[in-house]
């Protein structure tokens, strides 16, 4: 009983969520200006030496970058805040960088060298020197802001990724989706589902994105209705429903497991595949609904799906399994295996049975996953603690034309910037299909 009880900890640990990550901010950010403030209006010059003046950009949001070139986590962090000027620039929002650069042709090859396209002012002071960081609270770097069109200060953060996410919250408009809920038959049961599609014309047709979620996780999970919302008002379906056991589906919970999740799959691939309006079908899913995605599209004939996306795929669950391991490596089971109970019960009311345990031991996810040769996008990041991004990288190593992307410190449920992950995932799906 203690060995099975150590595997639900772990599955319990490892499927969820995991702890939340380290905020820097709450280090580096302590004496930026505060959500409300008045922000004090900055005079300087350009790089070309002509004025600039924060306060005649009233009526606008504005991102304030302060960094230097002399700085390697701005440089660093340059990549992603031109990935997010791209974004949001377009949108209306001013971008002023602020350098605490002392040497003006330092200043001047390091604009040059990484393009920076937005405004860059100065003082031409060290940051203990400038007048500008005083008053902004400014004492590490790379620090940026968000000012609102009355000049008032949105946020100040020292994480582009946290920029970008308020970023999104601002300027997404109150999207409204179309809704259709129905009921699909699944392998336990009835499975409770979600049809978002765009609006179409008479006889036209879209195509259509199944979206898993994790283990105990359900429809209505943020990342999923995030990408569902982006992909219709991109004239993508998508269809979204709880696992068995899960969410508001039948089925009881200690009779779910991986295989019976890849024939829930397989049902509702099914059920789209009949739709008058489907034209195509591809399929994205998070941790364990990740791995059910990547098994559906072993076991279909090639063709049937045309992309899959991999969210922190869970390809982790039959090594934990077999060895029963904590995060840190120690044993964890000291029981006879032969003898285990039926089911045993874990946080929620839920109950982990023994066929979940068994089956997940004896999963082939890679070799069967191996068997889809079509496009393929795995995203991970190097803070996951539940699912160490090796085994998405497998997914891209056994998948030829399959892309990877690497995010740095994201942790298993891409806490720090769903947003992203969501805008990735959808460009990847729009290339495809569309």
């Amino acid at each position: 009983m203690k060995k099975i009880l150590s595997l639900v900890i772990l599955l319990s640990a490892f499927f969820s969520m995991s702890a939340q990550p380290k905020d820097e901010d709450t280090k580096y950010a302590t004496e930026l200006l505060k959500p409300g403030t008045d922000v004090p209006d900055i005079k300087l010059k350009d790089i070309n030496g002509k004025k600039f003046q924060l306060s005649k950009l009233r009526g606008h949001y504005v991102v304030l970058d302060f960094w230097a070139s002399w700085c390697p986590d701005c440089r660093k962090d340059i990549p992603n805040l031109l990935r997010i000027y791209n974004i949001f620039h377009k949108k209306g929002i001013e971008f002023i960088g602020i350098s605490f650069d002392t040497d003006a042709e330092a200043w001047r090859k390091a604009v040059e060298k990484y393009a920076l396209p937005y405004r860059q002012v100065s003082e031409l002071k060290r940051m203990k020197e400038s007048s500008i960081a005083q008053s902004y609270g400014v004492h590490w770097i790379p620090s940026m802001y968000i000012i609102d069109p009355e000049g008032k200060v949105v946020m100040g953060t020292v994480l582009s990724d946290k920029l970008e996410r308020k970023l999104y919250e601002l300027t997404d408009p109150k999207y409204q989706p179309t809704i259709e809920r129905l009921s699909i038959d699944g392998a336990k049961g009835k499975l409770s589902a979600i049809i978002q599609k765009p609006i179409l014309k008479q006889g036209e047709k879209c195509p259509m994105v199944m979206l898993f979620h994790g283990f105990t996780g359900n429809k209505d999970a943020k990342l999923l209705t995030l990408l569902a919302d982006s992909l219709q008002q991109n004239g993508i379906a998508s269809i979204r429903f709880d696992f068995n056991g899960h969410g508001e589906s039948e089925g009881p919970f200690e009779e779910m497991t991986v295989p019976n999740e890849v024939e829930d799959a397989k049902l509702v691939f099914e059920y789209i595949r009949d739709l008058n309006y489907v034209s195509s079908i591809a399929v994205a899913g998070h941790s364990q609904g990740g791995v059910v995605a990547s098994l559906l599209a072993g076991e279909l004939n090639n063709g049937d799906l045309q992309a899959i996306v991999l969210l922190a795929p869970a390809g982790v669950i039959p090594d934990d399994a077999i060895r029963g391991l904590s995060p840190d490596g120690r044993m964890m089971w000291d029981m006879n295996p032969l003898d285990p109970p039926q089911y045993v019960e874990f946080g929620r009311g839920l109950k982990l049975g023994l066929d979940y345990i068994k089956t997940a031991q004896r999963l082939k996810i890679y070799k069967t996953a191996s068997h889809y040769n079509g496009p393929a996008f795995i995203i991970h990041g190097t803070g996951d603690r539940v699912v160490p991004f090796t085994y998405g990288e497998r997914f891209h190593e056994i998948w030829p034309e399959s892309e990877w992307l690497l995010l740095d410190g994201f942790d298993h449920g891409f806490s720090q910037n769903m947003y992203r992950v969501s805008d990735d995932a959808k460009a990847f799906l729009l290339k495809i299909l569309k």
